[in-house]
């Protein structure tokens, strides 16, 4: 199955606004339990990164979205990313890299025919790029106002997303690395 290497889980809504509330050393046990191997979490919003020989990841992952709906009773989709993929979304990222910049990680690669149909316009001052299964923001305004949101995402590109600012994609991948 091959050697263990670093991943990244990055789960959508849990902890936000009160709502879907999950304490990180569960998480973490349920990673454990699922098989995954030198588990940690960042910070309190579901990004995870432990090992897994490469085709493991994605069963740990449906089986960590398993336990928690067993366990607490609401669905957390989880987008997964190998280390060195993620190393790969870093490197070409087409903004320059500012607290103003979000990394919206896809659940796979939408059809070339949707990302063309996105409005460019849709959120003045915003700008994005689609690449593979991410979509780059540059919100000069900041997320909170704009109007790419993950619902407006998932429902044009028929994915599920979930969003990280650069300063959390840079250290998940310098987690992968240590």
């Amino acid at each position: 199955m091959g050697a263990a290497e670093p991943h990244v889980a990055l789960l959508r809504g849990i902890n936000v606004g009160g709502k879907n509330r999950l304490a990180m050393s569960d998480l973490r046990a349920y990673f454990e339990k699922a098989g995954a191997l030198s588990v940690s979490t960042y910070i309190q919003s579901g990004n995870v990164v432990f090992t897994a020989a490469p085709r493991g990841a994605s069963p740990v992952c449906e089986a960590v979205t398993g336990a928690i709906r067993e366990h607490h009773g609401f669905e957390v989709p989880i987008v997964c990313q190998s280390g060195a993929a993620l190393g790969s979304i870093v490197e070409r990222c087409p903004f320059e890299a500012t607290e103003n910049v979000h990394v919206v990680f896809l659940s796979g690669k939408p059809a070339k025919a949707m990302v063309d149909r996105l409005e460019r316009d849709r959120s003045p001052g915003d700008t994005f790029a689609v690449v593979g299964d991410v979509m780059y923001l540059h919100l000069p305004n900041g997320m909170a106002r704009t109007k790419l949101s993950s619902v407006w995402i998932d429902t044009q590109l028929k994915v599920t997303s979930t969003a990280r600012n650069w300063r959390t994609v840079t250290t998940l991948l310098g987690m992968c690395s240590a």
